[in-house]
């Protein structure tokens, strides 16, 4: 995009022409080190932050350890301070400088560039050339899909997002739970209990229901588990007639869950699971912990020691000589890295697994994998009373199916736009969907509990425990305040302009709309300000792992719109300029909502 702004010094990290904030920085960076030799431009661009209580940008003067006192500091700046295209003005109080950007500048350059980036927006080349395998959801196959996988599916897909968004090639993957002893017990059920009829008809409620069945013979008599445990033994060892309905109890919960996903918005670049680990793969890591004397043997059983860690023992291989979840993972680990050579790899899994997964990670780096330090275990919280209205535990498919209810129920209130929705299942549906994913993702991973300085100039914020939060259907299902039903109002709000002017579109190129009516509008600054500020908001939750932050910034910029409404109007403006210049700013504020939306993997709606 051509800048009509003066030409300014590089710094390394940035690209004003993916981020335009970027730009306004640098100039805020600059004056800061002409006035404060010998600080170098990157040193003050790192302590440029965003402002608070109406400022745009802040920078506190004691991050750069520099030598006099902060008021003779601020007054160097604040002397050498001339106004321009970039910045408007500098304010001094205490340890801060405070700057404000030319408005108009920052309207027109903000909404020039959503304009010529398009659905590209947002996006940065930070990751070009790096792969990322990121593996999230993995139910248990022969059970419905239960909310204790919603929260690592919904994160795993905002995560498969934000690094697509930020150049990584991202591989998408489903870890099945396909594999392990209750498979025996099933084929034992299926024995007794099974019918390719009701297979057919419904795979994971009837197989969900001889596991129950089966479970509870199983409680009195002995025998049944014995039984189990023999037929998972003839499985591992490639039994073909004890693995034949097996592999088709698998086929058919994927194709299952496939149906539910996409329901999610949310898809996977590979099915693959505990069964897929080669058993080659799984001798050659216990051959390797042997030759390099990490396994102890105990009773039959080998286990790596990790006591010095404070990892406890980890056990690698049973008894009975069958591989168990840990020892597949790391031969699942070493295949992944054999084929995909990745640069990192994610696990989305609840921090019920911590200890395990810690594990994990410190047995491959025992075993000496370079690629061992890139892999991360991104963790989250329990959904705490996650059930129907009427209080019963439930399966996802109930959850939506209920919301999906209460949001016809709602929609239908409104006969004359209940009749302009095309298809008013499958809005009502998304706004269900749309209010379970949001009330998930507002709720932070972390609790931060404490920020220190500085690394490389950055600060490092720790994280004590695990955020858990607690499902509730009213604020789920509420069109007021920070809420999914909200947030889909707020798009459809702005997708409404277009239909209600249409004689203002299409919009003329940018260079020829006149913007000084949003110039004088306190409003319009906000929201083009806010606009401004989303590259940042998609490289922070690279950097976090965290949802929370982009829900936060859709919020703030549906109610900055709300509170837009009642004085930078479009219809019935009578001025044909101004009514232009305000369709941009929504259009504007639309794409990007939209594309904020999309991060967290909801499908803004048109109509509702």
């Amino acid at each position: 995009m051509a800048s009509s702004l003066p030409s300014l010094p590089s710094v390394a990290g940035t690209d004003p022409s993916s981020s335009v904030f970027d730009a306004f920085r640098i100039s805020i960076a600059k004056r800061i080190a002409e006035a404060l030799e010998p600080l170098t431009l990157e040193q003050a661009y790192a302590g440029v932050d965003y402002g608070k209580k109406g400022e745009d940008f802040t920078v506190a003067l004691p991050r750069f350890r520099l030598p006099g006192k902060v008021d003779e500091l601020a007054k160097k700046v604040i002397d050498q301070f001339q106004a321009d295209d970039f910045v408007a003005s500098v304010k001094h109080d205490k340890a801060f400088l405070h700057f404000q950007l030319n408005t108009t500048s920052l309207i027109r350059e903000t909404l020039t560039q959503i304009h010529h980036l398009g659905s590209q927006y947002g996006y940065n080349s930070s990751g070009k050339g790096k792969k990322v395998l990121i593996e999230y959801s993995s139910p248990n196959i022969a059970k419905s899909f239960h909310v204790g996988h919603l929260r690592s599916t919904i994160i795993g897909a905002f995560l498969a997002n934000v690094y697509k968004t930020c150049g990584w090639e991202v591989i998408s993957a489903n870890y099945l739970g396909d594999w392990g002893t209750q498979f025996g017990l099933i084929a034992v059920g299926y024995e007794k209990y099974g019918s390719q009829e009701e297979l057919q008809k419904d795979p994971i409620k009837h197989l969900f229901d001889i596991y129950v069945k089966i479970n509870k013979d199983a409680d009195t008599d002995p025998e049944v588990k014995v039984e189990a445990a023999k037929f998972f033994r003839r499985m591992e060892d490639g039994d073909e007639s004890a693995l034949k309905n097996w592999r088709e109890w698998r086929e058919l919960s994927v194709k299952k869950y496939e149906v539910e996903y996409d329901r999610l918005n949310v898809h996977f670049d590979v099915y693959t699971g505990e069964s897929k680990v080669g058993q080659k793969s799984i001798d050659d890591a216990i051959k390797r912990l042997d030759e390099m004397g990490l396994i102890d043997d105990h009773e039959g059983a080998k286990l790596v020691n990790l006591e010095k860690y404070k990892l406890g023992k980890a056990v690698v291989r049973k008894k009975d000589g069958t591989s168990i979840y840990l020892t597949r993972d790391i031969g699942g680990a070493v295949e992944r890295y054999e084929k995909y050579k990745f640069d990192k790899m994610i696990y989305v899994i609840s921090s019920q697994q911590d200890l395990h997964v810690a594990q994990f990670f410190k047995v491959l780096e025992l075993m000496e994998f370079p690629w061992a330090k890139d892999l991360v275990h991104v963790n989250y919280g329990l959904v705490q009373g996650m059930s129907t209205r009427k209080g019963t535990v439930v399966f996802l498919n109930q959850i939506i199916k209920e919301a999906t209810t209460v949001m016809h129920e709602q929609m239908q209130k409104n006969e004359e736009k209940y009749n302009a929705v095309e298809d008013p299942e499958m809005t009502s549906e998304e706004l269900g969907i749309t209010g379970i994913k949001i009330q998930d993702m507002t709720a932070k991973r972390y609790v931060e509990m404490a920020t220190v300085a500085h690394r490389d100039d950055h600060l490092i914020s720790i994280f004590s425990r695990i955020n858990n939060y607690t499902f509730n259907w009213d604020r789920m299902l509420s069109f007021e305040g920070d809420t999914g039903p909200y947030l889909q109002y707020a798009h459809v709000r702005l997708a409404s302009i277009g239909r209600k002017n249409p004689h203002l579109l299409p919009l003329p190129p940018p260079s020829e709309i006149n913007i000084d009516s949003l110039v004088t509008s306190a409003h319009a600054r906000e929201i083009a300000f806010l606009l401004g500020t989303y590259s940042d908001v998609v490289k922070t939750a690279l950097k976090t792992h965290e949802p929370s932050g982009v829900v936060t910034f859709a919020f703030r910029l549906s109610h900055a719109i709300s509170s837009a409404w009642e004085t930078v109007i479009v219809k019935g403006e009578e001025d044909i300029e101004k009514a232009k210049a305000r369709m941009w700013l929504y259009e504007s504020a639309r794409d990007v909502l939209a594309a904020s939306m999309k991060l967290l993997s909801i499908r803004p709606l048109e109509r509702m």
